[in-house]
């Protein structure tokens, strides 16, 4: 059970700070528990119950994971995932991001932007399918690692860069 003040990954939306675990959130009758979640990136209040599994939730990486996955993401191996379906492209960046893992995401990441630079040697656009998914990715990495590191979300892409030399650019959707 996490406790208030954790910072945890909860499903889609990302980094959330538990505020509190409350009974009676919703009926002062009801002793069911919830997480009261504040989202670090996206306004609003999460009232999560504490025995629902339909929702992922872990703790979210230490400091040390962070750096450790930032220093490896050079030699982190991707491949361009081409499909002429788009529910069949959809259906594969969905299962890499329902992992909630990080390294699959750096590939992710990694795959899309290399799949971006075939894309404009050929003077043609990255799919909106593409997009959407890298910048979702991106985002849930980019925030998770900022929490870990303690930093300025928007900091997250130039500390990646003067820490492994690679040259990445962030996604803008």
């Amino acid at each position: 059970m996490y406790e208030a003040g954790d910072l945890i990954m909860y499903g889609a939306t990302g980094v959330c700070r538990v505020d509190a675990v409350s009974t009676g959130v919703f009926d002062p009758d009801d002793d069911r528990k919830y997480y009261v979640l504040q989202p670090l990136y996206q306004t609003g209040t999460i009232y999560a119950p504490i025995d629902n599994n339909k929702v992922f939730i872990r703790p979210i990486i230490s400091e040390d994971e962070a750096n450790a996955l930032i220093d490896s993401m050079p030699e982190i191996h991707s491949e361009v995932f081409k499909s002429s379906s788009i529910q069949q492209l959809s259906k594969h960046y969905q299962e890499v991001i329902d992992t909630h893992d990080c390294e699959g995401l750096v590939e992710l990441t990694k795959s899309i932007h290399l799949k971006k630079e075939e894309a404009v040697k050929q003077n043609r656009h990255l799919g909106q399918i593409d997009r959407k998914f890298m910048k979702r990715a991106e985002d849930l990495l980019f925030g998770e690692i900022a929490a870990a590191l303690q930093i300025p979300r928007e900091e997250v892409l130039s500390y990646i860069r003067e820490r492994t030399g690679l040259r990445i650019e962030e996604t803008r959707e």
